[in-house]
């Protein structure tokens, strides 16, 4: 409310009877009563701010989005609860700082993790003389994850479209490659040159090689492009794990990696595709064991909640640089020279379509622990103690 009409208001006074006075003070309660409930009900957050940035007001949305009070924080600098900004100039009308804050967004962990974006009326722009200013809020959480959904989306279109054009551009080509190489190497059979005959097979094998790894390269593209739906059955993990781990137990010995395994008894099972689920598994150990390079300790960790069979695969390479890390998911995103990238891709996929979660926890120096989280196939509800009656 405007002090001058107040300052009127007053003048007033004396010159009314004692039912005008009622009939004045009426009206003024239903108009704040009105204007209190619309702030109460708009879901934007309103903060006014008096003289040294101090808090007068805020609405119910702006006491959620901050996690505060208006009985604690009136009185309060702003500042404690939006920082970088600095509010001395704004309610001076600095033309610099008002430009800044024509629409600002910022980022708030406390009580919840969200974007927020908000705008800043200073009060002397409306009424000369008039100290403070209105902050309106809105929560724009929501439309950040529509807008990255939206991307990913996009992006997964335009490598659909890749991957077909991949499939039909090069895999013939690696087919009709496979077959004059079989026809070649029986072929050297008939060389008479020993000398000749071996020279030739090593670049026979070489090249044979190289086919099988790009054939290698394409499955797996179109395998994270195009994924079938999970075959879910209840399954258990253990088992899975344990034949994953003899299909590499080759290259396991081969690196001197030494796989610790540690368990909990009486592992339910879990309701998700065992293909799936093993591709899964070889992905993430193939990238802790290329990650170790030659020697090294894999430690695999079974635990159960209430909610989740989740499955820990802890190396102890080299970590994962913090810059990296936002990225690992993306597809082609590999910082190894036999990686193609697509490994966690595919993982993250899976994982995603089996309801589940992952986690990651790394640091330099000391290795990355990759938590796969898989639904329970027999999920209890955690029920609260009621409160002792009084």
């Amino acid at each position: 409310m405007k002090s001058k009409f107040l300052d009127k208001l007053i003048d007033r006074l004396d010159r009314m009877d004692s039912d005008s006075v009622q009939t004045q003070f009426l009206h003024l309660a239903r108009e704040k009563g009105l204007l209190e409930t619309i702030f109460q009900a708009i879901q934007e957050g309103i903060v006014m701010v008096g003289s040294g940035a101090r808090i007068r007001y805020a609405n119910r949305t702006a006491e959620g989005l901050f996690g505060f009070k208006l009985a604690d924080a009136e009185g309060q600098p702003i500042a404690r609860y939006i920082r970088d900004i600095n509010w001395e100039k704004v309610l001076n009308l600095d033309e610099e700082e008002w430009e800044k804050l024509v629409r600002r967004e910022i980022e708030v962990t406390y009580p919840d993790h969200r974007f927020v974006e908000f705008y800043v009326v200073p009060l002397a722009a409306v009424e000369q003389g008039e100290q403070g200013a209105v902050v309106i809020f809105r929560d724009v959480t929501r439309d950040r994850e529509t807008t990255e959904e939206s991307i990913e989306s996009e992006r997964m279109k335009a490598l659909t479209l890749l991957a077909a054009g991949v499939a039909h551009e090069i895999g013939n080509p690696l087919n009709a490659l496979t077959i004059h190489l079989q026809l070649l190497e029986r072929e050297l059979n008939d060389v008479a040159d020993e000398s000749l005959r071996e020279n030739l097979t090593e670049l026979v094998d070489v090249s044979q090689r190289e086919v099988h790894r790009l054939d290698r390269i394409i499955t797996q593209f179109l395998r994270a492009i195009r994924p079938s739906l999970p075959d879910r059955k209840p399954v258990k993990m253990e088992r899975i794990l344990d034949e994953t781990l003899i299909l590499l137990a080759h290259e396991t010995a081969n690196r001197r990696i030494l796989v610790e395994r540690k368990t909990t008894k009486d592992v339910p099972s879990v309701p998700a595709d065992e293909t799936q689920v093993k591709q899964a598994f070889f992905n993430v150990i193939k990238n802790a064991l290329q990650a170790m390079g030659d020697g090294g300790i894999l430690e695999i960790r079974t635990e159960v909640t209430s909610r989740f069979v989740s499955l820990c695969f802890e190396d102890n390479g080299p970590g994962i640089a913090p810059d990296d890390l936002g990225a690992i998911f993306e597809a082609y995103h590999t910082t190894k020279e036999e990686g193609s990238g697509l490994g966690l891709m595919i993982v993250q996929r899976i994982l995603r379509d089996h309801g589940g979660e992952i986690e990651i926890c790394s640091t330099p120096e000391r290795g990355t622990a990759f938590t796969l989280h898989f639904p329970r196939d027999d999920v209890r509800m955690s029920l609260l103690e009621a409160p002792p009656k009084m």
